[in-house]
């Protein structure tokens, strides 16, 4: 038996409890360089914490899922943040869910829009990286150093993403 979810677009508002979306749109801009380049400033809350925690900047290669996919599993960072900005110009799901009493509740999922990322706030239960259609590749930042910064938990009964 499993349960269904359906595909939101995402939003700023709709994504406010999980972090914050990434885009240039409304954000706080300049230009730097001598006028040659516009700095879109302070776009997500990079969270570190922890012991000897620093912020890395990685490049994650990820491989596309098709409609309908079975999500059994969610993860979250208790020690940090995690920021995804896509470096193709495709869209990606982004599956978050509340925390309830140290448990994941009822999932919920966002579309992408092509070119917009999402920073996910420390803590957050969410689930694997989900691009679709083809391979997708990701500015990720988030944190490394000492702690466990990794939790799973895996759904007794699973939901299905988009049928």
């Amino acid at each position: 038996m499993s349960r269904a979810i359906t595909i939101a677009p995402l939003s700023p508002d709709a994504f406010a409890p999980f972090g914050q979306v990434l885009t240039t749109e409304g954000a706080h801009h300049y230009p730097i360089n001598n006028g040659m380049t516009e700095r879109f400033h302070d776009l997500a809350n990079v969270e570190i914490g922890g012991e000897n925690g620093r912020t890395l900047i990685s490049i994650f290669r990820g491989q596309p899922y098709e409609l309908p996919l079975t999500l059994k599993m969610v993860e979250r960072h208790p020690l940090g943040s995690q920021a995804f900005m896509p470096l193709h110009d495709r869209p990606f799901l982004v599956i978050v869910a509340p925390d309830e009493g140290g448990r994941p509740g009822t999932p919920l999922v966002f579309l992408t829009r092509p070119g917009v990322g999402i920073n996910i706030g420390r803590n957050v239960w969410h689930g694997v990286l989900t691009p679709l259609e083809q391979e997708g590749a990701f500015l990720v930042v988030d944190r490394g150093g000492d702690g466990v910064n990794l939790e799973e938990f895996f759904f007794e009964e699973p939901f299905i993403v988009g049928g």
